[in-house]
């Protein structure tokens, strides 16, 4: 049985489903990949996952539990961290500060003593190689260094899921090899379960065990990424980009 599974799962605005009927699952420790050209609905299935965005239809299911539409606290207090592309923190708050707060209130078994969580989140820090900003102010790091901050607070907080929305768009070759580097260590040495939404086809293809093609809110096919990048259906609908962003 999946550790996550999502079935049927829909999402419409005015009638018009920006997520149709999606099923697919995540196996404990798995690296999954989902892709699609722009308008597929990979950031959407992300935040029906975490509850930012309520389900039209359809069930998802994490250890056994129905989570749907569960209010976004109950479902990070449950073991499930997402990161978006564009990183949220508090200005107010310095890195280690940032940190720690999540490392507070992650997984419901999360470090609720201060101290404890402060140790949690030096801890992340030095995980994602952040450790020497630790007392910076957020708004003197840059935004590769921000996206480093918003996955030292997901894994601070302790999750079994993490979801991943487009975390590694606009690097240079060297932010990219150290974020692949980051992400396959969060899986291997911190045993979470990796879902990601990335444009980044150099990156799916080193990185991701399985992949996930979406196509106008339904799945269009998924299996080994060598594969999937290869089958007919899924060169036309990235109109023969595949090499490129998707």
């Amino acid at each position: 049985m999946p550790t996550l599974e999502l079935r049927d799962v829909g999402k419409s605005y005015g009638g018009l489903p920006a997520v149709d009927g999606v099923s697919i699952g995540a196996d404990d420790g798995e690296i999954l990949a989902i892709v699609g050209p722009n308008g597929a609905g990979k950031s959407t299935l992300l935040k029906l996952i975490v509850g930012l965005e309520p389900a039209t239809k359809g069930t998802i299911v994490f250890d056994g539990e129905d989570l749907t539409n569960y209010p976004p606290h109950r479902i990070r207090q449950r073991g499930i961290a997402l990161v978006q592309q564009t990183p949220r923190a508090f200005p107010s708050m310095n890195v280690l500060e940032n940190v720690a707060l999540a490392a507070l209130f992650g997984r419901a078994n999360a470090h609720r003593d201060e101290e404890k969580a402060l140790a949690r989140a030096g801890e992340a820090l030095e995980f994602v190689g952040l450790a020497d900003r630790r007392f910076d102010h957020v708004g003197n790091l840059n935004l590769h260094q921000q996206r480093f901050l918003a996955l030292a607070r997901a894994v601070a907080g302790d999750p079994r899921v993490l979801l991943l929305d487009e975390v590694m768009a606009g690097l240079n070759d060297a932010e990219l090899a150290t974020s692949i580097s980051i992400v396959r260590a969060i899986r291997d040495l911190r045993h979470i379960t990796v879902i990601w939404v990335e444009h980044v086809m150099k990156a799916v293809m080193s990185l991701a065990e399985r992949v996930v093609v979406l196509n106008f809110g339904k799945v269009l096919t998924q299996g080994l990424p060598q594969d999937v990048m290869r089958d007919p259906a899924v060169v036309e609908a990235y109109l023969g980009e595949t090499s490129q962003s998707a």
